[in-house]
This record gives C-alpha cells, structure tokens and sequence, in this order.
C-alpha cells in the first residue's frame, strides 16, 4: 500500500473514531435495554480508551437480531490491565451464571476475551468474534509513554501467555484489516478462522459490511475444525 493511500486510510480511521467518541459522551441509552432476546447471549468487549458506546451499532445490530447482548459498564473506557478486565467480565459470567455466551470484541478487549477464555470461566463461552485484536502485540505500543498501551507491546506477559495458548484459537474468529495503522502486524491468529478485509482502519473496520456479515453467523456457529484465513470484500 502506498503511502498517500496509508495517510488517507489514517484521516478517514480517526474521523470515524471520533464521531463515535463524540456521540458516546452525549448517548443516553440504557443499556439495560438491550439484554432482552431468545438467542445466544453476546457480551461486548471494547477497545482501549472506549466505552461501550463506540460500538453500539454492533451492539444495535445483535439485538435486532434477537440477542440478549451485555455491556460491562464497570470496565468505563478500559484502561485497566488486560487481566483485570478479563477477572471483570470472569466474574460477570459467573454471579449471572452466563451459558453459551459469544464475546463481541475490538482490539485490546480481544485479548481480555481470550483471557476469559482460557480461565475458569471458559466453560461458559461459546467463542469470540475479535476486530482488530493485537493477538501478537504491537510495536507501535513501546514507544507510547503510557502504562497502559505499552501493555500491548509484543513482549508484554499477557500477550506471551496468550500467545502459548493455542487450543482456544479454535473458536475464535479474527477480522481484521489489510492496513490496520495501529497493529502493523496484523491480526491472524494461528488456528483461528482469521478474515482480512481488503481496506484500512483500525477503527473504521468496525463498520464494515463483512463484520456484520459474520455477526449475522452467531447463533449456531460451530468452532472449525480446520483453521482459515479468507480475504474479505472490498
């Protein structure tokens, strides 16, 4: 990808971050009013510095569909540690005695979703559908003077854990961009079915039709018996 392309993919993948930061500060939805539904129940995990209003559409978008889908107010705009979340929503499965629940992920709370995973409440979820998760950490992460983003650098224990973890790959599956600006590299996963959609963004992947695509697949989804990796739609 050439560089005016990769710019242009920048400019556009932090407009649409924006909009939605900026709607989330002013949104007053219930949440609460979304967990009503007679198919598989979903739990939402976002990314860094987001709430769970970055990404209502999907959240929208599952309880059309008849899914009981759940927000986690208490992880605010996750800033605490992957783990520390992943001990959150752990305990969320358990005091509502949560079964055959599919985690709805972007970037940093795909990690905590596979953490869950491989915890004491694995048990208890279905799989995961993650967009534009750092499965291998980033790069970019150890040159940014914060605390919690540089927890997304390669080397990080959390990430050299889950990466150790391969069984649960299985029932996870990876979309992600071909130019991602913040994960340069990428998003498969090995033994995940991974889907590379053929555009850019980091963020804007979020809104992308072959993301929805997949939600659609949910109810019903078995984990693959062999892995994949599929180029997505334009």
């Amino acid at each position: 990808m050439g560089p005016l392309r990769a710019a242009g993919w920048w400019i556009l993948d932090y407009a649409y971050a924006l909009v939605w930061q900026t709607r989330a500060l002013f949104d007053r939805t219930d949440p609460a009013s979304y967990t009503t539904g007679t198919r598989d129940p979903v739990i939402i995990l976002p990314g860094i510095y987001e709430t769970w209003k970055f990404m209502q559409p999907i959240v929208e978008e599952l309880h059309n569909r008849g899914h009981p889908v759940h927000v986690l107010e208490m992880l605010e705009r996750n800033l605490h540690p992957v783990a520390e979340m992943a001990d959150l929503v752990t305990e969320y499965l358990r005091r509502n005695r949560m079964r055959d629940v599919t985690l709805v992920a972007h970037s940093k709370g795909g990690l905590a979703g596979k953490l869950v995973m491989i915890g004491t409440a694995g048990d208890q979820v279905r799989g995961m559908v993650a967009v534009a998760t750092p499965f291998g950490g980033s790069r970019y992460a150890r040159m940014i003077p914060s605390r919690t983003l540089r927890a997304l650098a390669p080397m990080d224990p959390v990430i050299l854990t889950l990466g150790r973890e391969l069984a649960t790959n299985r029932k996870i599956v990876s979309i992600y961009a071909r130019f991602d600006p913040h994960i340069p590299e990428g998003s498969e996963l090995s033994g995940a079915t991974n889907i590379r959609v053929n555009t850019g963004g980091h963020f804007l992947i979020l809104a992308h039709p072959r993301v929805i695509e997949e939600l659609g697949t949910l109810s019903g989804r078995s984990s693959p018996d062999d892995p994949t990796c599929m180029d997505g739609m334009d």
